[in-house]
């Protein structure tokens, strides 16, 4: 598509993408499929003009939190998730530039030989040189959630917009898997996020945003156009801000 900047009220965007979202159906690790899915979505919205950065988890390889619950060491098991998240960072980058988007890896673990560092003004000079930037590593530091980086990374970057892709169309009272019932919020504000413990983001993430004030978008990245759609500005998912 052509390059129409205009279209979009938000210009900058960072996305943070969970490790199972790579899974598909499968049961560990990444499917092919779905990562050139997400990589042609994040292609169009590149090729409307918009800057985008991406972090991505690590739970389809290794979760530190459920390496730690089974005795491992949780400042060891979170670094291990850490290097998880730099390998579906490495897919990503890969499935980008297949399709001739230009993109870099980021780490904020030094790994020289397979990405960069993480240096938050040469992050922005990619961003504005037109390539997507994919902010590996979590924080580097252990006890820090990947939800807790992205919020860290939106701000770092002056990012316009956080959106957090998931498998649902939004926050919901309650699961709507399990209740019929549940009520799909279209806005809410951070504090509503954090005393009804609505699970969007972790609590430290939510509050970096809302001290910051990085209005934050969850939506389901299953729905074929709908990166493009937040970042123009339509009511795609829930707006917290």
């Amino acid at each position: 598509m052509s390059n129409l900047p205009n279209e979009l009220k938000y210009q900058r965007v960072l996305l943070k993408l969970s490790g199972e979202a790579l899974m598909g159906n499968e049961a560990y690790g990444i499917d092919p499929e779905v990562i050139d899915r997400l990589a042609a979505e994040i292609s169009e919205l590149n090729k409307r003009g918009a800057e985008v950065a991406l972090v991505i988890g690590g739970g389809n390889i290794f979760r530190g939190t459920g390496l730690a619950a089974r005795g491992i060491d949780r400042a060891t098991a979170d670094h291990m998730g850490m290097l998880a998240t730099i390998m579906n960072s490495l897919a990503m980058q890969d499935a980008l530039e297949r399709i001739e988007i230009h993109a870099r890896v980021m780490s904020a673990l030094k790994i020289n030989q397979v990405c960069e560092d993480y240096i938050r003004r040469r992050a922005v000079r990619h961003l504005e040189k037109g390539r997507v930037v994919i902010l590996a590593a979590g924080t580097g530091n252990p006890f820090f959630t990947t939800d807790s980086a992205a919020s860290l990374r939106a701000i770092e970057i002056n990012a316009e917009l956080l959106i957090k892709a998931t498998k649902v169309d939004g926050v919901y009272s309650s699961d709507p898997v399990k209740n019929n019932d549940a009520i799909r919020y279209e806005t809410l504000n951070y504090d509503d996020v954090i005393e009804r413990k609505l699970g969007v983001m972790d609590t430290t993430a939510v509050v970096l945003c809302r001290e910051n004030k990085i209005p934050l978008r969850i939506l389901d990245m299953t729905k074929p156009g709908v990166l493009l759609r937040a970042a123009m500005g339509e009511n795609e998912g829930t707006l917290v801000n």
